[in-house]
């Protein structure tokens, strides 16, 4: 395999591993004020994630979605709570539709089936923790 030996291949990878890392570092400083929303961007008929805490107790990530893109149903054991940064979205929460914009927030139980939709391109702040 062309990859797997070429020393340049290895030197760019590893480069750029150390600049994920250290854009992490930098863009996830605890104890400093961060604006949520300028930590992800989108991506064209894309949807990014960037997970901020990761414990034990649950995590805290960061959602981008260009418009027309979801997350098909689905369940997750833990209570969880979904915050609009920016835009418009559709979320399907146990059979009901709810349309959110930015600003505002639902609270997902624990074992509900869900489904969002961005109805326009939109940014999000997800965090489940473990009950």
């Amino acid at each position: 395999m062309f990859f797997k030996n070429n020393p340049v291949f290895i030197i760019v990878l590893y480069l750029t591993l150390i600049k994920i890392k250290l854009n992490m570092e930098q863009s996830f400083k605890k104890g400093v004020v961060l604006n949520l929303a300028s930590l992800v961007e989108y991506s064209e008929g894309g949807v990014i994630s960037k997970q901020l805490i990761k414990s034990p107790a649950g995590n805290v990530t960061l959602f981008s979605f260009d418009k027309g893109e979801g997350l098909s149903e689905h369940r997750a054991p833990f209570d969880a709570i979904v915050q609009v940064l920016e835009g418009v979205v559709d979320i399907v929460l146990d059979g009901k539709t709810f349309t959110l914009k930015a600003g505002e927030s639902i609270v997902f139980p624990a074992n509900a089936p869900h489904a969002l939709t961005a109805v326009e391109k939109f940014k999000m702040l997800l965090t489940m923790m473990k009950g």
